[in-house]
């Protein structure tokens, strides 16, 4: 009996992929034609079976680019690069797409460490540093294994130096990967969506407005409020926002 749900869950399976697969060759064709809607619709689609991918992601912030939508064009050139970091396409496409974001929101001089995170650390995802993580845990164990076995000093020494060496990365990659996870899953990043937006300095409708905003600029989300979120920029300026006017990136 369980062979044969085994069996059925397996067919089910790869019906859904040729499904996508053929979903991703119409929506391709689509945007060849220049019929952007239709290749949305489709890309959303597959979006929707949860086949999700940097390269669907990239597809449709090119297709919003090609309409114009620098909100969500930009929205999904950010999420492709949370599935991807170091994605080279999605990076380019990304600078072309915030030329046209009307706010220019001067960033925070950072210190080096924040430096040193965002140019090395974030190029891996907490996956990738988690596998990572698996490997130097298995490289570890194999090394005093050699070393415990070992009949000769000199290669006593070398495993046992390896082996510590090998402990001590494990050590540093375990922090990482936590530090990503962590990071990935409270730094509540979004994209604004709606054309222009008045910030407040409250979640009421009559609060005073303390600056405005434009689509396709990024925020962090800090608190939410009733049909409130409170969203911090690149320079440190915080305000409250309609919530439906910003759509967060790690939604997935």
């Amino acid at each position: 009996m369980k062979n044969i749900l085994f069996l059925v869950c397996l067919i089910a399976n790869s019906i859904a992929a040729q499904n996508s697969d053929s979903l991703f060759v119409s929506a391709n064709n689509y945007y060849k034609n220049a019929a952007f809607e239709k290749a949305i619709e489709n890309y959303k689609k597959i979006e929707g079976q949860g086949a999700v991918s940097s390269e669907l992601y990239l597809n449709l912030g090119n297709t919003h680019y090609k309409l114009n939508q620098v909100g969500p064009a930009i929205y999904y050139y950010e999420k492709a690069l949370k599935l991807d970091p170091i994605n080279e396409d999605v990076l380019n496409n990304l600078v072309f797409a915030k030329r046209l974001a009307l706010d220019n929101i001067a960033t925070v001089p950072k210190t080096f460490f924040q430096r040193f995170h965002e140019n090395y650390l974030q190029k891996l995802t907490y996956n990738e540093w988690a596998v990572l993580t698996v490997f130097f845990s298995f490289m570890t164990t194999l090394l005093f294994l050699l070393f415990y076995f070992a009949h000769t000093p000199s290669k006593k020494r070398m495993y046992f130096t390896t082996s510590g060496l090998s402990f001590i990365l494990f050590i540093f990659m375990i922090f990482i990967t936590y530090n990503e996870y962590y990071r990935s899953k409270n730094n509540k990043e979004a994209i604004v969506f709606a054309e222009k937006t008045t910030i407040r300095n409250a979640p009421i409708i009559n609060a005073e407005a303390i600056f405005t905003l434009h689509e396709g600029t990024k925020v962090i989300v800090l608190d939410a409020v009733d049909n409130w979120r409170k969203i911090k920029l690149a320079d440190g300026k915080q305000g409250w926002i309609i919530a439906n006017e910003v759509k967060l990136l790690n939604d997935f």
